[in-house]
């Protein structure tokens, strides 16, 4: 899903107009990723002076000069951008501190994992000039990557979305905005198009140029797409096509065109540098070393520097708000089964990263409370914390869910409804939960409460199930053990019940990732759901689950599930299906050898 962690033995070269080039990182074993200041003097780059070490940032002048190193001891540092301003609002009774001059970049100093495979994942950082002042700008559990700043001072960078198995066990990458300490983060480009988005770029032009690909090869290449600042959501436009070949980070140029690098999509040639019309689609080759994949080319030239940003995080303060105008404003085509009244709680859970993989990541809840009358709610919740939102039914299920997103350490944290348009302004009403107090939903971390299979659902199962379902009776085969079970292939399962009711649909739907009795996440298009409910409770944008016949469970003869029972299943179901949400040593383990066979 993502590119190789290249560039190791890769070296910094300035080409001048003659066609002759200088190394300028001679000192380093690797140095990649350069971006140029505004007034065209300094760089960035990241840099390993040996091959032993941490990519560590550096600046240095244009001519050579001046080299310093900025950061240390902070695990892998890539991709440095310059920010713009970053103006701190104090309290009215102190003065106000001089304006910041930062650097955000990519880092792994959390030391957690993607919720896909064992891979390091990646957030983006903020730091001053001389190393101070380390700052978590996303909390996103998988890598976030690739910024750069646009010139309204916000951020736009490529985040892998995995919260979810709607898109498959992979998921996807897409293009998000943030503000440059953390505070408002946002979907910048829809989801036209291929799977990944990455190696965003913003044009004189107007336009957020990137590279995209629903196979990512090693170098991450793929197809110029764009979109227009002015309307993101809206102007998704493909700029080459797969005869053209492969592309690979693309920058500006002071008259609208870009550089990028490419090569043939057969690997017979590296990468050049070329200079493309985003508009005409001409391009000409500009430099090309065939020893090397030339990548990562920046013209060197003054431009405006971006708009400053003022910033009110407190980060004294534990918590962050978050508000909601209405639930029911959302972007369904059909809108029908997500009418007023059909909402009646939220549910609000937190995600814990975990030091290894598994189907979906842990998640533990922070708390439901009801939804206003009008739609809206107001909650108060832990900052710096990843964050899902559920909009419950009736039956206590998941109409609809977000991925994840947070608040910054006191950030008023506001959203127009459940993935609405964000182009379109909202109607202005005073809406019902304005006029409250936020609900605290920041408990301790020892009341947060998770939902496993092992602890909470297997006791229903022995006591409901096992009679009727075990011993090959049913082609659903239930009992109630709890021991692992040695598979065929070696490995160890997590339990027959476990596995049994995760086995995979036949043929797989939707990359791999909805079960035959469980759909991790979405309870609601879960069989198994449908059988102890009696009947289908998909929603009109599930599509064809819709029209599936459903066998109620149990038989008219046993003893039916109570209403706390079925509540647990779809809780357990909605929070991701995980065999124990604590998470022992066993399942980490095993949850690593199915993710990386």
């Amino acid at each position: 899903m993502l590119r190789a962690a290249y560039g190791d033995r890769a070296r910094l070269a300035i080409v001048f107009s003659d066609g002759s080039a200088r190394i300028l990182t001679s000192g380093f074993e690797s140095a990649c990723d350069p971006d140029i200041s505004c007034d065209a003097t300094h760089l960035l780059f990241a840099g390993k002076r040996t091959a032993a070490d941490h990519w560590n940032l550096y600046e240095i002048a244009v001519d050579g000069s001046g080299l310093r190193q900025i950061t240390r001891d902070l695990g892998d540092c890539r991709s440095p951008r310059y920010q713009s301003t970053l103006y701190t609002m104090p309290p009215l009774t102190t003065i106000a501190p001089q304006p910041a001059y930062q650097v955000t970049f990519v880092g792994n100093l959390a030391n957690n994992v993607n919720e896909y495979g064992a891979q390091a994942a990646t957030h983006l950082y903020s730091c001053k000039l001389d190393g101070s002042a380390v700052r978590r700008l996303t909390f996103n559990l998988s890598s976030d990557m690739d910024p750069v700043v646009m010139p309204n001072g916000r951020v736009l960078f490529a985040s892998w979305q995995r919260s979810r198995l709607d898109h498959g066990l992979l998921g996807r990458v897409g293009l998000f905005g943030v503000n440059i300490d953390g505070t408002d983060f946002a979907l910048f480009a829809g989801y036209e198009g291929r799977r990944v988005k990455h190696m965003p770029s913003i044009t004189a032009g107007g336009l957020a140029v990137f590279i995209e690909a629903d196979q990512v090869p090693w170098d991450g290449s793929g197809q110029l797409s764009c979109v227009q600042l002015r309307r993101p959501l809206h102007s998704y436009r493909q700029i080459t096509r797969e005869s053209d070949g492969l592309f690979h980070s693309p920058s500006p140029l002071a008259d609208g065109r870009i550089l990028v690098s490419r090569r043939p999509a057969d690997g017979s040639r590296t990468h050049g540098v070329w200079r493309l019309d985003p508009s005409s689609h001409e391009a000409e080759l500009v430099f090309d070393d065939p020893r090397y994949h030339d990548v990562q080319a920046k013209c060197i030239y003054p431009r405006q520097e971006p708009d400053g940003r003022s910033s009110g995080v407190t980060e004294e303060d534990p918590r962050g708000k978050l508000y909601c105008l209405n639930v029911y404003t959302s972007d369904l085509e059909e809108p029908k089964g997500m009418t007023p009244g059909s909402v009646t709680r939220l549910r609000v859970l937190e995600g814990v990263p975990w030091e290894t993989g598994q189907p979906l990541a842990e998640r533990r809840i922070l708390g439901e409370i009801p939804v206003e009358e009008d739609g809206s709610f107001k909650i108060e919740i832990p900052a710096n914390t990843p964050i899902e939102l559920q909009l419950l039914d009736a039956d206590g299920m998941a109409l609809r869910s977000c991925g994840w997103i947070w608040a910054k350490n006191g950030e008023p944290r506001g959203c127009i409804g459940c993935h609405e348009d964000g182009e379109l302004v909202p109607e202005n009403w005073f809406v019902d939960a304005a006029g409250d107090d936020a609900v605290d939903l920041s408990p301790p971390s020892e009341q947060r409460r998770a939902v496993g299979f092992r602890r909470d659902v297997m006791p229903i199962i022995a006591r409901k199930c096992a009679k009727c379902h075990n011993q090959g009776k049913t082609p659903l085969d239930l009992d109630g053990d709890l021991a692992p079970v040695q598979g065929p292939d070696g490995k160890v399962p997590l339990g027959r019940s476990y596995e049994n009711l995760l086995a995979p649909a036949e043929p797989p739907g939707e990359g791999g990732a909805l079960g035959k009795y469980v759909h991790p996440g979405r309870a609601r298009t879960s069989p198994l759901v449908w059988h102890i409910f009696g009947r289908n409770t998909s929603r009109p944008w599930d599509g064809a689950a819709q029209q599936e016949p459903v066998k109620p469970m149990p038989p008219a003869e046993s003893e039916p599930l109570g209403d706390e029972e079925k509540r647990t299943l779809v809780q357990w179901i909605d929070m991701g299906a995980l065999w124990d949400g604590s998470a022992s040593a066993t399942v980490r383990e095993t949850a690593q050898e199915r993710a990386n066979p």
